[in-house]
Protein backbone atom coordinates (compact mmCIF):
# COMPACT_ATOMS: atom_id res chain seq x y z
CA UNK A 1 0.00 0.00 0.00
CA UNK A 2 1.24 3.50 -0.79
CA UNK A 3 2.24 6.02 1.87
CA UNK A 4 -0.89 8.04 1.04
CA UNK A 5 -3.21 5.14 1.87
CA UNK A 6 -4.85 4.73 5.26
CA UNK A 7 -5.33 1.09 6.25
CA UNK A 8 -7.60 -0.12 9.05
CA UNK A 9 -7.27 -3.70 10.33
CA UNK A 10 -10.52 -5.27 11.52
CA UNK A 11 -11.70 -8.82 12.14
CA UNK A 12 -14.53 -10.42 10.20
CA UNK A 13 -17.67 -11.18 12.19
CA UNK A 14 -19.42 -9.32 14.99
CA UNK A 15 -16.80 -6.57 15.39
CA UNK A 16 -16.78 -5.86 11.65
CA UNK A 17 -20.58 -5.73 11.44
CA UNK A 18 -20.92 -3.45 14.47
CA UNK A 19 -18.09 -1.21 13.23
CA UNK A 20 -19.75 -0.59 9.86
CA UNK A 21 -22.16 2.17 11.06
CA UNK A 22 -19.28 3.95 12.83
CA UNK A 23 -17.11 3.76 9.71
CA UNK A 24 -20.04 5.00 7.60
CA UNK A 25 -20.32 8.03 9.90
CA UNK A 26 -16.65 8.69 9.10
CA UNK A 27 -17.51 8.48 5.38
CA UNK A 28 -15.97 5.04 4.88
CA UNK A 29 -18.12 2.37 3.24
CA UNK A 30 -16.55 -0.91 2.03
CA UNK A 31 -17.18 -1.81 -1.60
CA UNK A 32 -16.33 -5.48 -1.04
CA UNK A 33 -18.19 -7.81 1.34
CA UNK A 34 -15.86 -10.01 3.43
CA UNK A 35 -18.53 -12.71 3.63
CA UNK A 36 -18.62 -13.17 -0.14
CA UNK A 37 -15.23 -11.88 -1.28
CA UNK A 38 -11.99 -13.81 -0.95
CA UNK A 39 -10.06 -10.53 -0.81
CA UNK A 40 -8.32 -9.80 2.48
CA UNK A 41 -7.79 -6.12 1.67
CA UNK A 42 -11.17 -4.56 0.98
CA UNK A 43 -11.61 -1.47 -1.17
CA UNK A 44 -13.86 1.29 0.14
CA UNK A 45 -15.68 4.25 -1.41
CA UNK A 46 -12.55 6.25 -0.61
CA UNK A 47 -9.75 5.13 -2.97
CA UNK A 48 -7.07 5.88 -0.37
CA UNK A 49 -8.73 3.99 2.52
CA UNK A 50 -8.51 0.18 2.77
CA UNK A 51 -9.88 -2.32 5.28
CA UNK A 52 -7.56 -5.22 6.13
CA UNK A 53 -9.54 -8.29 7.21
CA UNK A 54 -7.61 -10.50 9.66
CA UNK A 55 -8.09 -12.58 12.82
CA UNK A 56 -9.02 -10.48 15.84
CA UNK A 57 -5.96 -11.69 17.75
CA UNK A 58 -3.66 -10.51 14.92
CA UNK A 59 -4.98 -6.94 14.79
CA UNK A 60 -2.57 -5.54 17.45
CA UNK A 61 0.42 -7.18 15.74
CA UNK A 62 -0.47 -5.71 12.32
CA UNK A 63 -0.93 -2.26 13.84
CA UNK A 64 2.15 -2.31 16.09
CA UNK A 65 4.44 -3.30 13.22
CA UNK A 66 2.92 -0.82 10.76
CA UNK A 67 1.22 -3.31 8.45
CA UNK A 68 -1.95 -1.30 9.23
CA UNK A 69 -2.22 2.32 10.37
CA UNK A 70 -5.16 1.62 12.67
CA UNK A 71 -7.16 -1.31 13.95
CA UNK A 72 -10.42 -2.25 15.62
CA UNK A 73 -10.29 -5.11 18.13
CA UNK A 74 -11.57 -6.18 21.53
CA UNK A 75 -10.07 -5.01 24.81
CA UNK A 76 -9.62 -8.70 25.68
CA UNK A 77 -7.25 -9.10 22.72
CA UNK A 78 -5.29 -5.97 23.69
CA UNK A 79 -4.88 -7.06 27.32
CA UNK A 80 -3.76 -10.52 26.27
CA UNK A 81 -1.39 -9.08 23.63
CA UNK A 82 0.26 -6.83 26.20
CA UNK A 83 2.15 -4.63 23.71
CA UNK A 84 2.88 -1.05 24.72
CA UNK A 85 3.72 0.31 21.26
CA UNK A 86 0.14 1.22 20.40
CA UNK A 87 -2.12 4.18 20.97
CA UNK A 88 -5.62 3.32 22.19
CA UNK A 89 -7.49 6.61 21.74
CA UNK A 90 -11.10 5.45 21.68
CA UNK A 91 -13.51 2.97 23.22
CA UNK A 92 -15.91 2.25 20.35
CA UNK A 93 -18.48 0.72 22.73
CA UNK A 94 -19.32 -2.11 20.30
CA UNK A 95 -19.21 -5.92 20.55
CA UNK A 96 -19.72 -5.72 24.30
CA UNK A 97 -19.44 -8.77 26.57
CA UNK A 98 -17.97 -9.76 29.92
CA UNK A 99 -14.80 -11.58 30.92
CA UNK A 100 -15.91 -14.09 33.54
CA UNK A 101 -14.77 -16.99 35.65
CA UNK A 102 -17.23 -19.84 35.10
CA UNK A 103 -17.59 -23.31 36.52
CA UNK A 104 -19.98 -26.23 36.96
CA UNK A 105 -23.34 -25.52 38.54
CA UNK A 106 -22.72 -28.63 40.63
CA UNK A 107 -18.98 -28.65 41.45
CA UNK A 108 -17.17 -31.97 41.41
CA UNK A 109 -15.21 -33.25 44.40
CA UNK A 110 -12.21 -31.02 45.07
CA UNK A 111 -9.00 -32.40 43.60
CA UNK A 112 -5.71 -32.18 45.52
CA UNK A 113 -3.24 -29.46 44.60
CA UNK A 114 -3.74 -26.09 42.98
CA UNK A 115 -6.98 -25.13 41.32
CA UNK A 116 -6.82 -25.57 37.53
CA UNK A 117 -8.10 -22.79 35.27
CA UNK A 118 -8.55 -23.34 31.52
CA UNK A 119 -8.47 -20.30 29.25
CA UNK A 120 -7.13 -18.88 26.02
CA UNK A 121 -6.70 -15.64 28.00
CA UNK A 122 -3.67 -16.85 29.97
CA UNK A 123 -2.28 -13.39 30.82
CA UNK A 124 -5.66 -12.05 31.94
CA UNK A 125 -6.29 -15.13 34.09
CA UNK A 126 -2.81 -14.95 35.65
CA UNK A 127 -3.22 -11.28 36.57
CA UNK A 128 -6.71 -11.83 37.97
CA UNK A 129 -5.66 -14.64 40.29
CA UNK A 130 -2.36 -12.96 41.22
CA UNK A 131 -4.33 -9.89 42.32
CA UNK A 132 -6.39 -12.17 44.56
CA UNK A 133 -3.23 -13.72 45.98
CA UNK A 134 -4.39 -17.12 44.79
CA UNK A 135 -1.96 -19.60 43.25
CA UNK A 136 -3.54 -21.55 40.40
CA UNK A 137 -2.47 -23.65 37.44
CA UNK A 138 -3.42 -22.10 34.10
CA UNK A 139 -4.06 -24.43 31.16
CA UNK A 140 -3.96 -22.80 27.72
CA UNK A 141 -6.78 -23.79 25.38
CA UNK A 142 -7.71 -22.32 22.01
CA UNK A 143 -11.41 -23.19 21.94
CA UNK A 144 -14.24 -25.33 23.32
CA UNK A 145 -13.43 -23.92 26.76
CA UNK A 146 -16.68 -25.26 28.24
CA UNK A 147 -15.44 -28.83 27.78
CA UNK A 148 -12.57 -28.46 30.24
CA UNK A 149 -14.58 -28.76 33.49
CA UNK A 150 -16.85 -31.42 31.98
CA UNK A 151 -14.01 -33.84 31.27
CA UNK A 152 -11.99 -33.06 34.40
CA UNK A 153 -9.26 -31.08 32.63
CA UNK A 154 -9.90 -27.99 34.76
CA UNK A 155 -11.97 -26.82 37.71
CA UNK A 156 -12.95 -23.47 36.20
CA UNK A 157 -12.62 -21.50 32.98
CA UNK A 158 -11.90 -17.85 32.21
CA UNK A 159 -13.68 -16.79 29.05
CA UNK A 160 -15.84 -14.17 27.37
CA UNK A 161 -19.54 -14.45 28.16
CA UNK A 162 -22.25 -12.80 26.09
CA UNK A 163 -25.69 -14.31 26.75
CA UNK A 164 -24.45 -17.16 28.95
CA UNK A 165 -26.50 -19.65 26.93
CA UNK A 166 -23.47 -21.77 25.96
CA UNK A 167 -22.40 -22.03 29.60
CA UNK A 168 -25.90 -23.04 30.68
CA UNK A 169 -26.21 -25.65 27.92
CA UNK A 170 -23.03 -27.28 29.22
CA UNK A 171 -23.94 -27.24 32.91
CA UNK A 172 -21.77 -24.23 33.73
CA UNK A 173 -22.55 -20.85 35.28
CA UNK A 174 -20.75 -17.49 35.66
CA UNK A 175 -19.08 -17.25 39.06
CA UNK A 176 -16.87 -14.14 39.08
CA UNK A 177 -16.91 -11.01 36.94
CA UNK A 178 -13.40 -9.99 35.86
CA UNK A 179 -14.17 -7.03 33.57
CA UNK A 180 -16.46 -5.63 30.91
CA UNK A 181 -15.09 -5.90 27.37
CA UNK A 182 -15.73 -3.71 24.32
CA UNK A 183 -13.90 -2.99 21.06
CA UNK A 184 -11.26 -0.27 20.85
CA UNK A 185 -9.69 1.80 18.12
CA UNK A 186 -5.91 1.44 18.12
CA UNK A 187 -3.31 3.42 16.18
CA UNK A 188 0.27 2.77 15.08
CA UNK A 189 2.61 5.31 16.72
CA UNK A 190 4.59 6.05 13.54
CA UNK A 191 1.40 6.49 11.51
CA UNK A 192 0.11 8.93 14.13
CA UNK A 193 3.16 11.10 13.48
CA UNK A 194 3.38 10.70 9.69
CA UNK A 195 -0.37 10.92 8.96
CA UNK A 196 -1.36 12.94 12.01
CA UNK A 197 -3.99 15.25 10.51
CA UNK A 198 -5.91 12.48 8.75
CA UNK A 199 -5.81 10.05 11.64
CA UNK A 200 -6.74 12.74 14.19
CA UNK A 201 -9.73 13.73 12.04
CA UNK A 202 -10.76 10.08 11.74
CA UNK A 203 -10.56 9.57 15.52
CA UNK A 204 -12.68 12.68 16.11
CA UNK A 205 -15.32 11.56 13.60
CA UNK A 206 -15.43 8.06 15.11
CA UNK A 207 -15.83 9.62 18.56
CA UNK A 208 -18.81 11.60 17.23
CA UNK A 209 -20.29 8.39 15.84
CA UNK A 210 -19.90 6.63 19.21
CA UNK A 211 -21.50 9.55 21.02
CA UNK A 212 -24.39 9.67 18.52
CA UNK A 213 -24.92 5.91 18.80
CA UNK A 214 -25.05 6.10 22.59
CA UNK A 215 -27.42 9.08 22.65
Amino acid sequence: MSNDTISIAVSKGRIYKEALPLLAHAGIVPIDDPDTSRKLILDTNQPDVKLVIIRASDVPTFVEYGAADMGITGKDVLLEYGGSELYEPLDLQIAGCKMMVAGPTEPAAKRPGRKRIASKYVNIAKKFYAAKGEQVEIIKLYGSMELAPLVGLADLIVDLVDTGNTLKANGLEPQEHIMDISSRLIVNKASMKMKHARIKAFIETMAEAVATRGA
